[in-house]
């Protein structure tokens, strides 16, 4: 299994869900959709789009996770990156 899995859209946010299983440690988060932007100018992603986007860019969002889950700053534009509540 990829240690990033989506898991969906999240309407509200604009950003989809992931799943960071990594570290040992397993984190969801929200990765906005405005750091796909270069897909669409001006548009949001279709999801096939943002799948692929996320896939590709898995290693920097696993790391902006573990960053994030250790209390430290992510590297932009990646800071954008935020956790979500565990329940």
């Amino acid at each position: 299994m990829s240690p990033v899995e989506v898991i969906g859209r999240d309407v509200a946010r604009e950003a989809y869900r992931v799943r960071v299983d990594a570290a040992g440690f397993a984190r969801t988060a929200f990765v906005p959709e405005c750091l796909m932007e270069t897909l669409r100018p001006g548009e949001r992603p279709s999801h096939q789009q943002a799948y692929e986007w996320i896939a590709a860019h898995r290693g920097k969002i696993e790391t902006a996770v573990i960053a994030r889950a250790a209390a430290r700053q992510p590297r932009p534009p990646y800071d954008l990156v935020t956790l979500a509540e565990e329940s």
